[in-house]
């Protein structure tokens, strides 16, 4: 039921950050029933766009932004996200916004909650009413069945599995009285391909019901199955906007980037013959959602390993295992020598260094500046970037040093910053992501591990990292072991692709091999 009138506009937007454009000019436009697409690169200005739109703080302490913005054809003045809410405009966040420690229902109905009489309260004023907690258990029920989360909704937040958490993001936003524009920021990265299309679904019901969707995303198929138009931002500028019908994936990705993407990125003839840099054997890790029971795997000197399989399979938890980061058993031998399993020091010892799929919660030091999160742990770990490092607790950074570092850092990863100062919470997921990566880089690995390196990253932040990936196990030799849920970016990448299945591995594939093999891998059958 999408209607002619537009329930958002947005017009001549235009932003800069200490004098550097970040947008330019930027028109977009939504309808009641509408599903709409934003898309572009990390750093294309989407996230600063919506920031504007609900009137984060960020955007007022930095000069504020040029343009207006109306609501059912009226110009209207956001100030903070209060203001947004109450218009009638809800997010879903890329970065999970609940509570942990609270129930489904207590983060629904956070600020929302509902109130019931009591005696003390009718004489001395509301502050003595009570929750009203069986009202409250009825709306939350009635969010997560309109989007079919059979959950309980008394469960607590903290331990669910990531893909009910998204559907408790968007039950709490469904909860809002009088919603008119719901923005889907990266919906589907954490979600599996059925939980993903389950939530497409519910997006297409919603719209259908009138709701304008906003619908960001870098998963490009997403968008062919269910917008109806479709914006694409490149370097803060507004490169194409129209009908969904009217473009293909492969136009999309080149107008978000601005150059053909490329294909195959393997080069076999970067092995190094059969030697084995690093072996597991019976190895089983304890990672909530993510177990391994009992896996036999071989990286080879030269190699880029990929492991690949459904969520909750086991893939995350060999990379975390190796590192320490969760309880592991096993024998792990590296270049020879056995590793001792549940101590993060002697992984780093063995010039191990590990990328996490968690960039945000394991990777970063968030309100740190790009050129401090690139090189602690190399200050840490190899003691770089240190004078009078003889000294030892006594020696000091090197701040030149750390500086000129960072700067050849964003130079070769094509990291998008106002400069090394920046804080890092401040970029986008692909120039934290490329971050992350850095810092691993800084500790001169010669092993590494990468997990979920894509993920959250649109398709030319992607095509820098895989490319960076692949330079350094052609130029370095350096092995590699990838761990990733998309099946493409390790056929593009790995010489070999191990398939894992309930905590094991259920086969080895050549990268092209074909389909119904990695099919059948991924729901456990052997080939």
């Amino acid at each position: 039921m999408t209607s002619d009138a537009p329930v958002l506009q947005m017009r001549s937007i235009r932003k800069e950050y200490f004098g550097t454009p970040v947008l330019k000019g930027i028109d977009l436009s939504i309808r009641r029933g509408e599903i709409h697409a934003l898309l572009g690169e990390n750093g294309a200005g989407k996230s600063t766009l919506m920031n504007i739109l609900f009137g984060m703080p960020v955007i007022r302490s930095t000069g504020g932004f040029e343009g207006e913005v109306l609501v059912d054809g009226k110009p209207i003045k956001i100030n903070s996200p209060s203001d947004a809410m109450s218009l009638g405009i809800g997010m879903v966040h890329q970065e999970f916004m609940l509570i942990p420690g609270f129930t489904i229902f207590e983060n629904i109905k956070l600020n929302r909650e509902r109130l019931r009489d009591t005696l003390l309260g009718k004489v001395l004023g509301s502050r003595l009413e009570l929750l009203d907690i069986p009202a409250m258990r009825k709306d939350a029920r009635a969010d997560l069945d309109h989007v079919e989360l059979s959950v309980d909704e008394a469960a607590f937040v903290g331990g669910l599995p990531v893909g009910h958490m998204q559907f408790v993001e968007i039950a709490r936003e469904l909860d809002k009285t009088d919603l008119r524009v719901l923005v889907f920021d990266e919906p589907t990265a954490v979600l599996t391909e059925g939980e993903a299309e389950t939530l497409l679904g519910t997006m297409r019901r919603l719209a259908d019901e009138g709701l304008a969707i906003l619908f960001i995303t870098h998963r490009l198929d997403e968008v062919m199955k269910v917008a109806e138009t479709v914006t694409i931002l490149r370097d803060g500028e507004k490169v194409a906007s129209g009908p969904r019908a009217e473009t293909s994936v492969e136009e999309i990705a080149e107008r978000m980037v601005g150059r053909e993407l490329s294909g195959s990125k393997r080069d076999p003839a970067t092995m190094s013959g059969e030697e084995v840099i690093l072996s597991m054997k019976d190895l089983h890790v304890s990672m909530p959602g993510e177990d391994v029971h009992g896996v036999d795997l071989e990286l080879k000197k030269g190699e880029i390993l990929g492991i690949g399989g459904l969520a909750g399979q086991g893939k995350i938890g060999i990379a975390n295992g190796l590192m320490g980061l969760f309880p592991a058993k096993g024998e792990v031998i590296v270049k020879g020598t056995p590793l001792r399993l549940g101590a993060p020091s002697d992984s780093l010892a063995a010039r191990m260094a590990f990328v996490s799929e968690d960039r945000r919660g394991v990777g970063l030091l968030l309100d740190e500046s790009i050129e401090m999160n690139i090189a602690i742990p190399a200050i840490q770990i190899r003691h770089r970037f240190l004078k009078l490092d003889w000294l030892g607790p006594l020696a000091w950074i090197d701040r030149k040093h750390v500086r000129e570092h960072a700067l050849d850092m964003i130079e070769r990863l094509s990291i998008r910053c106002v400069g090394p100062a920046q804080i890092v919470r401040r970029l986008s997921g692909g120039n934290q992501q490329k971050i992350c990566l850095a810092r691993a880089l800084s500790l001169d690995p010669q092993i590494l591990l990468v997990s979920e390196p894509t993920r959250g990253i649109d398709v030319g932040a992607k095509e820098l990292v895989l490319d960076w990936l692949v330079r350094m196990n052609r130029e370095q030799g350096m092995a590699i072991l990838m761990t990733s849920s998309e099946l493409g970016d390790l056929r593009s990448l790995c010489h070999r692709i191990a398939i894992v299945s309930e905590g094991k591995v259920a086969g080895i594939l050549p990268p092209d091999a074909p389909d119904v093999k990695f099919g059948l891998l991924l729901t456990g059958k052997a080939v």
